[in-house]
């Protein structure tokens, strides 16, 4: 049998990823680690028409786990290594992220080979992809750059690590979602669970959610097989949304907070204004700006 170009990169994984009960699995996990799933998507990504699921290696690191969740899904085909993620939350360290997992993804790669040799150790080709359901509005398409991270960049950077964005929420990337059935039905899905949210607990809104997809023939047979493990998935990924967007709220108050501060440190040391007219352009009370005086 003919060698395929990605069997020279062969992952401990084969087939679907399987679970590691340390962390939190996520449903589009779940979903895409089918490889008839992963290279739908891959072909609605890519403008591609593969047929064989079996054209596509799994590699992903089962070792791999950041911030309690695991990195989502590499793969290879026809030589290029893929980084797909999912991200319910706006997260521009991904660049980041990503840099610190391609590093380990070849290191396994090449660990029987030497870097010290004259010959040129050649590597698949590196492609990232984050696909973003956050409630979050951003554009359909975008870019997260590790250069952008650089403090005191001067000229061109000499590492850069590009992360493509793409917008998952329903109604957004029509094309993609058009090539992709699976990857329409689960936004179709996370729409549902957000509905409910508004007028009901979260567990009543995932489990309605889940019944309603059944009954409209939406991942209808992945959510029959997977019911209990979906419900606790969605459950956890929809909580953790909402703490860290109460974590980003409180961040960006105690910004705005620690800006008003020095404000009026800054105009009770010049000393031109009286402390009522301070309080007034600040909104700190008299007590607090006499405490900020000592």
């Amino acid at each position: 049998m003919a060698m395929r170009p990605q069997d020279s990169y062969k992952s401990t994984t084969a087939g679907a990823v399987s679970a590691n009960r340390n962390y939190k699995d996520t449903v589009f996990r779940m979903l895409f680690s089918d490889k008839k799933n992963l290279l739908s998507l891959y072909n609605a990504v890519n403008s591609r028409d593969y047929t064989n699921p079996d054209d596509l290696e799994i590699v992903t690191l089962e070792n791999a786990i950041y911030m309690g969740m695991k990195n989502d899904l590499a793969f290879i085909i026809d030589t290029n290594l893929y980084l797909y993620e999912h991200q319910s939350t706006y997260n521009p360290n991904m660049p980041l992220r990503d840099l610190f997992y391609i590093s380990s993804e070849y290191q396994k790669m090449l660990d029987q080979k030497s870097l010290y040799s004259s010959s040129l150790q050649k590597i698949p080709t590196p492609n990232f992809i984050e696909f973003y359901n956050g409630s979050d509005p951003v554009c359909d398409v975008f870019e997260h750059r590790l250069s952008s991270a650089f403090e005191h960049l001067s000229g061109e950077p000499k590492l850069e690590l590009i992360v493509t964005v793409l917008n998952i929420n329903e109604g957004h990337n029509a094309l993609l979602m058009e090539h992709c059935k699976t990857l329409r039905e689960y936004a179709q899905y996370v729409a549902k669970v957000r509905k409910y949210t508004a007028d009901m607990s979260l567990n009543e809104a995932v489990e309605c959610a889940v019944d309603e997809c059944i009954k409209e023939n939406i991942l209808a047979d992945f959510l029959r097989k997977n019911r209990a493990e979906v419900i606790s998935m969605s459950i956890f990924e929809y909580d953790k949304e909402e703490e860290e967007k109460k974590l980003r709220k409180a961040e960006y108050e105690a910004g705005i907070q620690k800006g008003v501060l020095n404000t009026a440190r800054h105009l009770l040391e010049l000393n031109l204004l009286s402390l009522e007219n301070i309080s007034r352009a600040t909104g700190l009370s008299i007590d607090e700006l006499k405490k900020l005086q000592q």
